[in-house]
């Protein structure tokens, strides 16, 4: 699968089938700190994403 990562660059992975979140916690991403797009729509941790899939990670920031 293609990743691309909050700071802009890209990653591949060669995982079958992995859920959202165990995918975070490979590339040891909090997954509480970022919102996930797989395929071109936002996504829960409870989805899971495979070879074909393509996935954008988003990093947002709080403020007041």
């Amino acid at each position: 699968m293609k990743i691309a990562l909050p700071d802009g660059s890209r990653k591949e992975m060669t995982i079958e089938c992995a859920s959202i979140d165990d995918i975070l916690k490979e590339l040891g991403i909090n997954p509480v700190e970022v919102i996930v797009a797989k395929n071109g729509k936002i996504v829960s941790e409870d989805e899971t994403a495979g070879l074909a899939d393509e996935l954008k990670i988003v990093r947002f920031v709080h403020g007041g």
